[in-house]
Formats: C-alpha cells, structure tokens, sequence
C-alpha cells in the first residue's frame, strides 16, 4: 500500500491544485496563512465539493487563531460547526483543545469526539505543546498531527518522538494512526519516510502552500487588507509543484 498524503487548504484554488498533483485527503480551514487555520465555511465545502467530489475532507474545527483554551463560548461555536459538518459528506473532524496549564482539556476533547462520531476524529498539533500520554484517555480518537513536539517533524529530535509514538500505536493497539505534519517537503520527505516506515508510518501531512500576489492593481500607500509585509495584498494558495514532488517521492515507498 502507498503512503498517504494529506493536503491542508483553504480554498477551491488550492484544494484543486492539491488533488490534481496527487494528494489523498484533504484538511480543510479557513485562513491557513494567518496562524494555522481556522474553521472553514460551509459554502467552501460545497465549492470543493463540486470540483473533488471522491477525495477524502477533514474539517478544521477552530473558531479563532492564538491558543487552544477555549471559552464556554467559543466551545458552544465548535460543538455547532461539529453537528453541521456531520451532516454534510466529510470524512472527519480536526481539533484541539488544552486547559490554561498545558495539558489536554480530557473532557472537552472527549465531549467533542461523542459529537463528531461517527466521523473520523484528528487531535491537531496543539498536542505539540501538552504531554502526550494524556491522550490516550480520550476513546474515539482517529489520529494526531504532530510535529514530534518540535518546530519541525524532520528535526532529529522530532523523529525520535515520532518513532516512539508510532511504536507505543502499534504495540498498545492504540488504532490511533500518527500523522507527522510540519516541515515537510521534497527535500525532507525521503529522509522522514526511511526513519519512520520501520515503525508503521501510514500517512504524512503537508500545507504546500505560499504567498502569491494579489490582483489588485490599485493599492492605495499605507493601507491593506492582509497581514502585513510581502503578504499585504496577497493570497495563500497551494503550490502544485510543491505537492507533487512530495507525493512522487512518497509513492516510491511502500507500506
């Protein structure tokens, strides 16, 4: 079996160019160059929908940028965006959720996977920054995306976090996959695939994603609409070439 490539996108430009350059699934957010992403539409969905009617969608579920503690609030929104996608031909859900002190904010998480089953449910790499044992607490978890609690996943330390994981998956009988996500690219990729196919890696995550130039053509000085710097005007879009060189070099792989 090949390894499987998971694609984060943010709109029908990019989720298009992902599927056409070969990606497998799809995570879908809102605002993916403006902190990590956020819960994305319904009207996106349906879009994507029309153009990759088969690939596989998980939904980010995420109702602002900054940290994972939420407010009562602000969960109230998440449990609402879970029951409405539901309803509307995803594959899965994706959050994380962490109490002030860092760990794992256990009865939430659980309370939010009983809302979301029957679909597939991802732990987001907030579990990056809380000890990760503590998810094992939680029944209903599909995977986790992590980094291997580093800033990158190909990072020597992170590899050996992510070769830890992936055996305590396999020798518990977690059912829980480990998605690496962070850093990956066609350069690191190869290397990432060598250290953690021995230790059951399944499946890996990539954004693939840049800044390209806005179509404005009349900007007004001192003013945008963006984020600031190059990215001012600009739009974050998926590149093709980025995906494909990734999904090349994993298919030279095999489970």
């Amino acid at each position: 079996m090949p390894l499987i490539l998971e694609v984060c996108v943010d709109s029908t430009e990019s989720a298009l160019a992902a599927v056409k350059a070969g990606a497998d699934r799809l995570e879908l957010c809102s605002n993916l160059g403006l902190g990590g992403g956020t819960t994305p539409s319904l009207g996106l969905l349906k879009s994507i929908r029309k153009v990759a009617p088969i690939v596989p969608i998980m939904i980010m579920i995420r109702p602002r940028t900054g940290d994972f503690v939420y407010t009562e609030a602000e969960f109230d929104v998440m449990i609402e965006d879970i029951r409405y996608f539901r309803e509307n031909d995803v594959q899965g859900v994706v959050f994380g959720v962490l109490t002030p002190e860092g760990d794992v904010d256990v009865a939430r998480t659980q309370r939010l996977v009983s809302e979301a089953l029957p679909l597939q449910v991802c732990f987001h790499r907030a579990f990056d920054m809380t000890p990760w044992h503590q998810l094992s607490q939680i029944d209903g978890l599909t995977r986790i995306l992590t980094s291997g609690q580093g800033t990158t996943a190909t990072s020597a330390n992170s590899l050996d976090v992510l070769k830890d994981l992936l055996d305590l998956a396999k020798y518990q009988d977690t059912r829980i996959e480990i998605l690496p996500g962070s850093g990956i690219n066609s350069f690191t990729v190869g290397a990432l695939c060598q250290a953690l196919l021995p230790h059951g890696l399944h499946e890996v995550h990539m954004s693939g994603g840049h800044w390209t130039d806005g179509a404005s053509i009349w900007r007004r000085d001192g003013m945008g609409m963006g984020v600031g710097g190059a990215s001012e005007w600009g739009v974050w879009r998926t590149n093709t070439s980025a995906i494909r060189a990734v999904k090349d070099a994993i298919d030279s792989f095999k489970v």
